[in-house]
């Protein structure tokens, strides 16, 4: 309890200095070196939105990442830079759900009348939390919504909608990389459907929760470490009834994702005798490996680890 409350506090530090950082940084305004090339210039927040809006966008858009790679977007902070690119962008595309709960605050500093923005979650049927911790922390719904390619259609559509919005001359072009796009999403889709339908069991042990929207796509549930936002440590007790859990289903890989610290997982691999195997949360680029390649990777390994 202590430490949950020590945490809460902590996350309320940490968004108050971001949101005191905004409010100083709102007289910057927008930037005005930008070069004509021609092209749109679209700011999106992390790794995925920026592969769905370049999918979509082609040869007709520039787009960038405000969150650096590297940089845990649960724990991002806005500074001078994100509103400069604010500034002189055309489209901002955020992913929504909580997930970036400084986005009004920048956009509203950026102080660009000319800049679109997206919430690419509208559509998407959110997964309700259930932690009361992560609830006041974080807001009422998981926000890993791309995680699953059910959602990153609507995004995708949604993201092709905005675009036609902000450059009606290229509208046909967007909608038919969209629609290929999806057509490629919907292809791995139906592939793993057919792959789980059949398999023996249904579940698969994970470092953190980020996987439920996945989980909803197949039909199979995630037992994980640490919660949705992996913040914290899990407790001793946590540790030993997922342990136990692992010795009675024969669970023979716990998955670790790649953003955060192997340690507990590895820890618990150890305490069980199953190996580590890392899966992808899609929120930083990864040696040219496209979202298509990270959520067929995915898929595949815990296919694999559902056939015994």
């Amino acid at each position: 309890m202590l430490f949950h409350t020590l945490s809460r506090l902590a996350r309320y530090i940490t968004v108050l200095a971001a949101c005191l950082c905004v409010i100083s940084l709102a007289g910057c305004g927008p930037a005005a070196d930008v070069p004509d090339d021609g092209k749109l210039k679209v700011a999106v927040t992390f790794d995925a939105l920026k592969e769905f809006t370049q999918a979509v966008g082609g040869d007709k858009v520039d787009v960038y990442t405000l969150i650096p790679d590297g940089t845990e977007p649960h724990e991002f902070q806005p500074t001078t830079q994100t509103i400069k690119h604010l500034g002189k962008s055309q489209l901002f595309v955020y992913s929504g759900l909580g997930m970036e709960p400084w986005a009004p605050k920048v956009v509203e500093a950026a102080k660009n009348t000319a800049l679109h923005t997206v919430n690419a979650s509208q559509g998407v049927t959110p997964i309700a939390l259930t932690d009361e911790e992560d609830i006041k922390e974080h807001g009422a719904y998981d926000p890993h919504i791309w995680l699953s390619l059910v959602n990153a259609q609507i995004e995708v559509s949604n993201i092709a909608a905005a675009l036609a919005e902000a450059d009606p001359a290229n509208a046909d072009y967007y909608r038919n990389n969209a629609g290929n796009y999806k057509k490629q999403l919907q292809a791995l889709q139906d592939e793993y459907a057919r792959k789980f339908a059949s398999v023996p069991r249904k579940d698969f042990v994970t470092g953190h929760a980020a996987f439920a929207y996945l989980c909803r796509d197949f039909g199979l549930t995630q037992h994980s470490v640490e919660s949705v936002f992996s913040s914290g440590e899990p407790s001793a007790r946590q540790l030993a009834r997922l342990a136990d859990y692992c010795r009675a289903n024969d669970v023979r890989t716990i998955f670790v994702e790649d953003m955060v610290s192997p340690k507990t997982s590895e820890t618990l691999a150890r305490e069980v005798g199953a190996r580590v195997e890392t899966i992808h949360t899609i929120e930083t680029s990864e040696d040219d490996e496209s979202y298509l390649d990270r959520m067929h990777d995915n898929l595949e390994k815990i296919y694999a680890s559902s056939l015994y």
